[in-house]
């Protein structure tokens, strides 16, 4: 093979690669505890009926609010936990590994929105308590993303896939489930420990590969 053919067929290969990883990369969003409320625990914990919206986060429809409340456990507590807007049906209470040990509660891991047999909490506000007996949880890693997102991926929702972000502390997360809807926009979400653990920050990006 003459040089000029290898070099274009180098180049031709690196092409494709670099057109593979493109589409099937993800940014990376870090995900801190916080807290989903319906609007009669925020009525409860606040005396009024809407949120205050603080910023706009990446997923449409979706807020920081400028109220935040204190979670107490059996073990401790963590002041200054914010709640996400809108309101839900249901509270959720959504953390770390490492703030399960702070509070003494049982980390257990689940997909948002299935909340049985999960851990409860007492909530502080600054106009009363409320004590939910099921609710907290450690989200499952995952990656929102829009019905057009999914089919350049050649992924379906609910599937699991594995992502690579690479750095100076590469790490791979397995098990990563794929929530396809044309409500969501592209991003993977992880907690604080998963986050530190690669040193990963906010749209850093993702390599999506079929587990």
């Amino acid at each position: 093979m003459k040089q000029s053919e290898y070099l274009h067929l180098v180049t031709e290969r690196v092409i494709a690669k670099l057109q593979e990883l493109n589409r099937c990369s993800v940014p990376i969003g870090v995900s801190n505890r916080h807290v989903h409320v319906s609007k009669e625990a925020y009525t409860v914990l606040f005396g009024q009926d809407e949120l205050t919206k603080k910023v706009d986060l990446k997923q449409p429809g979706q807020y920081a609010a400028n109220e935040t409340v204190t979670l107490v456990g059996p073990k401790g507590s963590i002041e200054k936990v914010r709640i996400l807007g809108p309101f839900r049906n249901d509270t959720q209470v959504e953390i770390s590994l490492t703030d399960s040990f702070t509070l003494g509660v049982p980390g257990v891991i689940r997909e948002s929105g299935d909340l049985r047999e999960t851990p409860g909490i007492t909530l502080l506000g600054p106009k009363g308590k409320l004590t939910i007996s099921q609710g907290v949880i450690v989200a499952h890693r995952h990656i929102h993303m829009h019905p057009d997102d999914a089919r350049r991926m050649g992924v379906v929702d609910k599937e699991r896939v594995t992502v690579t972000v690479h750095g100076e502390r590469e790490l791979t997360f397995s098990n990563v489930i794929i929530r396809v809807s044309p409500k969501f926009a592209l991003e993977m979400h992880i907690d604080v420990d998963e986050a530190n653990a690669g040193r990963i920050k906010n749209s850093d990006i993702g390599i999506v590969s079929k587990s």
